[in-house]
């Protein structure tokens, strides 16, 4: 069984690193593989409704001068999949926002490829705005067929400057139990 988070902020190891590894330390203690992939460094093009996903139905997104083909990859090999985000003007990053718009484009193409597989969203705040990055990325796994947990609360932690999500105690807790509950959720869809 493997997870792999997929970390949409430009710093590698800022507040939506600190939540995304407390989900996975959860994971982990359940025996559940993980892997962080940093996506947030990365330029990636959106999808620019070629439709030759639909034609090649290869799994695979006929722009390939990125990492997402990759990251698609990675989303097929693995039971679940975090899909992480700052909150940038009450949004996601686009860098997230393309691999959506691709993965998704890609998955429909391909007989809905990541269906029944567990999805979670993870989301740092430094005040608002979080609920509707939170929704987005929640939006990607209901059309895709995907199965999210609950947590303790929505899964957002607060946090300006990086590591100031470590002193979130709520925010830690919540990634703690969806921890626990996507591993718990794998483990009986396995």
């Amino acid at each position: 069984m493997k997870v792999v988070a997929f970390n949409s902020s430009p710093r590698k190891d800022g507040n939506t690193s600190i939540l995304i590894k407390h989900v996975l330390k959860e994971l982990e203690r359940d025996g559940i593989k993980t892997e962080i992939v940093h996506i947030g460094g990365h330029k990636l093009s959106g999808c620019t409704a070629c439709m030759e996903c639909f034609r090649l139905r290869n799994k695979h997104c006929v722009i390939d001068d990125d990492i997402v083909n990759e990251c698609i990859d990675k989303m097929l090999d693995s039971d679940g999949m975090i899909l992480a985000s700052p909150t940038y003007f009450a949004d996601l990053t686009p860098q997230l926002k393309a691999l959506i718009d691709r993965a998704g484009f890609v998955a429909k193409a391909n007989g809905e490829m990541f269906k029944r597989k567990v999805g979670a969203g993870v989301v740092a705040v430094r005040r608002a705005g979080a609920v509707h990055v939170f929704d987005s990325i929640n939006h990607f796994f209901t059309i895709s067929q995907m199965i999210i947990p609950g947590s303790s609360y929505w899964n957002i932690g607060q946090g300006l400057h990086p590591g100031d999500a470590e002193e979130d105690s709520e925010g830690i807790e919540t990634m703690h139990v969806l921890g626990q509950n996507m591993a718990w959720l794998i483990k009986k869809i396995s």
